[in-house]
Formats: C-alpha cells, structure tokens, sequence
C-alpha cells in the first residue's frame, strides 16, 4: 500500500476516512498510524468510559513521535457536521471549542489528525464547571525509582480509602502513575484542587522520605503528588491512552493487587488489547459510585487551623486570595 493511500475504516457507525495508514509513527518499534487506529478501535468500549461526554485536548504528532507535537484545543473548521464539541472558558478569559468524543467514531476521526493521546478535562460536557473526577498524579523525581512511584500509589490508595474514596489506578505509559477518583460534582474546581492538596500532604507525612507536595523542583524529592493537576484547565492522558514513547506503551488502568508488581514496559500497544479481552477492564466500574470530598476537605481544615495554606498555583493563574509567594524559595528576597 502506497504512504498516500487512505482507508475507510467502520467505526461508530460510521465510515471514517484514514490517511497515509502505513507513516509509520513509533520508528523504533515500527507502529503505524493505521496500528493506533485499529488499537482505539479494539479499546473504544473501555477509553470511552473516560472520555466520553467530556472535552478533550488533542496531542498531535503529524510526523510521529520523534517529531514535535501540539495540543490542539479547538476543533478545526474542517471537522465533519458529525463530530461533538462544547465551548470551554479558562482562567485566561479565553475560550475554545474542544472536541467531545462519543463514539469510536470519534476516535479515529482523532487518529487522522495524528492524535496519539487522548488529554479530557475532569468534567462532563452538561457541567463544565463541577468536575466529576479528582487526579492522583505521582510524578517521580529523577533519582526516584519505579519501585518508589508503586509504593506511593499504594499509599494513596489508603488515604483515599481513610477518607471514603476509591482510587482506579493507572500507568501514566511513562515513569508516573495516576490514580483516578470518582466524585459528585458538586465543587468548583477551586474546591477540588483544596481536596487533593489535602490528600498530597497527607501522602507526604505517612511517607516523608518516599513522597512530597512541594512544587518548587528544587525542594521536591522522591515522587511528586501533583495536586496541580486538578487546577482548571490541566489535563492529562485518560486511561487506555498511547503514549508517545518508543515502545508505544499503554496508560492502562490497574486492578490494586497488580500495582506493586507491574512493569509498565509490558503494557503496549500490542499487549493491552488481549489484556483487555482475556481480564476485563480493572476501571469499568468508575462510574457507579462516586465519592464525597467532605473527609478531605475537613483535612484541609485541620490542615489550615494548624498553619498549613494554600500551596503555589501554576503560572498561568492570577494571583489566589491566600497562596504563597509565587518565587522560587532559591530566589526568594530575604524579608529583611
């Protein structure tokens, strides 16, 4: 088959148009942009469940992996009459219209853009300012090693539990794990951000020298509790998500029995798919009973009586009522 050649590919009911199905995108492992297609197609039932009615940030790489990517937030002008969208605001004052993935459909209309990873917001698109999920992102350290990052997760499953949650764990198909909680949405993002700052801190004081909630990198060591991620407008790769790296690995979600022994490097692209058909899906049921915040926020509460404030915010927010010098402590002017 010619580079320039398209397919027409069944998907959702519809008939999706594929181009260039051989470019060949992961070049180590030889992957294709038609193998990422047929890849959603065999895990559409099981991604859906994380992306569905949701907005959804593109990351595309039109000349594969090794070259640069871009999100892509707004939909192009091109996109087919079919395709779902809803017009996000951000604390920017800007807005965009993101794409809404409903369907396998979707999916591949996605892949053709050269999307790898699919990046939702926590929210759904009938309420686009209560989000519906709180991020556990355990981001390690350079020196921090595997075995630190799956030691943390299992700790933050117990905190999670200690204060009436369910975490669904995950790869990051990087060197991270994510840990996905479902909640009522009935918090601003504000909220919810006060909610997993609460939780990082106290991952942090049940293990102080495996984890840590400091946002300056030069204070962080071992694996970082990124409460930042659930600031609004911050997104990462859903579960079941291709990841631009060389071996095309999987985020893929978890039962928690598995967490202290998985190697991500054995979770693919090539791998995932009979994971999928021969165990299930470890986070099918996500959705059936979300959880309250109350326990956590009342942990923020004790944490705020006993002097603990607000953390720093990502760059691109204003100044918050409450938050820290904005500075690198290294760079920070003495008071006096």
């Amino acid at each position: 088959m010619a580079k320039g050649e398209a397919i027409a590919i069944e998907a959702g009911g519809r008939e999706v148009r594929l181009s260039n199905p051989d470019k060949v995108y992961f070049p180590q492992a030889g992957w294709t942009k038609g193998d990422i297609a047929r890849f959603y197609l065999d895990c559409a039932e099981a991604i859906l469940i994380h992306l569905r009615e949701r907005p959804t940030v593109l990351k595309r790489y039109v000349d594969g992996i090794e070259g640069k990517p871009f999100y892509q937030k707004r939909i192009p002008k091109s996109a087919p009459g079919w395709i779902e969208s809803t017009t996000l605001t951000f604390p920017s004052g800007r807005s965009a219209t993101e794409l809404v993935p409903v369907d396998a459909a979707h999916l591949i209309w996605a892949v053709n853009l050269g999307n790898v990873d699919f990046n939702p917001h926590p929210v759904r698109r009938v309420d686009l300012d209560h989000p519906d999920e709180l991020r556990v992102d355990l981001d390690p350290t350079p020196e921090a090693s595997w075995d630190d990052v799956r030691r943390v997760a299992l700790i933050a499953r117990d905190v999670l539990a200690d204060h009436g949650l369910r975490g669904y764990p995950k790869t990051s198909g990087s060197r991270g794990i994510h840990i996905n909680v479902r909640i009522v949405a009935e918090h601003g993002f504000t909220t919810v951000r006060r909610a997993a700052l609460a939780l990082a801190r106290e991952v942090e004081r049940r293990a102080p020298e495996l984890a840590t909630s400091k946002w300056w990198k030069e204070e962080r060591h071992g694996v970082f509790v990124d409460y930042n991620q659930n600031a609004k407008d911050h997104t990462v790769a859903c579960a079941y998500s291709v990841r631009p790296v060389p071996d095309a690995r999987v985020s893929t979600p978890l039962e928690w029995d598995e967490v202290a022994d998985v190697d991500p490097a054995e979770l693919r692209i090539d791998t995932v798919p009979s994971r999928l058909r021969e165990r299930g899906d470890p986070s099918a049921s996500i959705d059936e009973n979300p959880g309250l915040l109350q326990e956590l926020l009342g942990l923020a509460d004790r944490d705020e009586r006993e002097g603990l404030g607000d953390a720093p915010w990502p760059p691109f927010f204003t100044k918050q009522e409450g938050e820290p010098k904005r500075v690198q402590p290294s760079r920070a002017r003495d008071p006096d």
